[in-house]
């Protein structure tokens, strides 16, 4: 292995900055206990428990009207489309919301197919049965 020939430092990069220790702030008065810097007060932490309270209670509600919206074209767990997605995913609720574009496209085409058909064998009765045409 090759020996560096700058010291510690790479090409285009600086040396650390050689700083002193801090020191320690002695004035006159007795400086108060500071409190480490992660502490919460108990007006902060309620506070942050409201706030919390209250996205919850949000995110509840859109979840609700979410399902209100789509109402009670819920589909069984089933039929439901297979995949990787948990519940709650968005993932997963394009997904529900697509499956219900399927059934209905699905039948759409059943009763055109249907009514092609049904008019199919009215015209072979007319053509074929009766030779009314």
């Amino acid at each position: 292995m090759a020996k560096r020939s700058r010291g510690s430092t790479r090409p285009g990069q600086r040396r650390p900055a050689q700083r002193p220790a801090p020191r320690p702030a002695t004035s006159g008065a007795a400086a108060p206990t500071a409190r480490p810097s992660t502490a919460l007060t108990p007006e902060e932490e309620a506070r942050a428990a409201e706030i919390e309270a209250r996205l919850v209670a949000e995110e509840r509600a859109a979840e609700e009207s979410r399902v209100r919206s789509h109402g009670r074209a819920r589909v069984s767990p089933e039929a439901a489309p297979r995949g990787r997605t948990r519940e709650g995913s968005l993932l997963a609720a394009r997904a529900a919301e697509e499956y219900t574009y399927v059934v209905r496209d699905v039948r759409r085409i059943v009763e055109v197919g249907g009514g092609l058909m049904l008019i199919m064998v009215v015209l072979y009765l007319l053509i074929e049965v009766l030779h009314v045409l």
